[in-house]
């Protein structure tokens, strides 16, 4: 049931102190050859999403580098972010960085999976950038993300 292995790897997550949603209950029905499932997790205060963020101000360079240093925390614990995207990764009014949507996670050795999902990361980006007003993310932005990836 995906609701409750996302669960378990939030709380593999929660227990090495990255900051992940922290799981509160877990839910699934069987209907015949289908079910449906829910997971509920402790709302983040105060936080929106690195797309909301950008659609509001520019980000500033420290801000870059800590996504950049929060995504190569995930990795370097070996999670691969099936859907690592401007959507899924939260700032809160301190600018600290949650990452959330687990649910296609898992735990996975080293390897070039990490440069897919920085891809994706780049690709959904750029993509957004197409609806905001120039500057919100640049090439510059990128090399900020990606000196934190690589200093963390």
């Amino acid at each position: 049931m995906r609701a409750f292995a996302e669960w378990r790897l939030l709380q593999y997550l929660a227990e090495r102190g990255l900051r992940v949603p922290k799981p509160v209950a877990a839910w699934y029905q069987r209907a015949g050859m289908t079910y449906r499932c829910d997971l509920i997790t402790r709302r983040i205060a105060g936080a929106q999403s690195l797309s909301a963020a950008l659609a509001s101000d520019p980000l500033p360079e420290n801000t870059w580098r800590a996504i950049g240093a929060a995504i190569a925390r995930l990795h370097r614990h070996g999670i691969d972010h099936a859907d690592l995207n401007a959507h899924n990764i939260l700032l809160d009014g301190n600018q600290d960085v949650t990452l959330i949507d687990f649910d296609r996670g898992r735990l996975r050795m080293p390897g070039a999976w990490t440069s897919s999902n920085l891809r994706r990361l780049q690709r959904s980006l750029a993509k957004i950038s197409l609806s905001l007003p120039p500057g919100r993310f640049t090439s510059a932005a990128w090399q900020y993300l990606s000196a934190g990836y690589q200093a963390e």
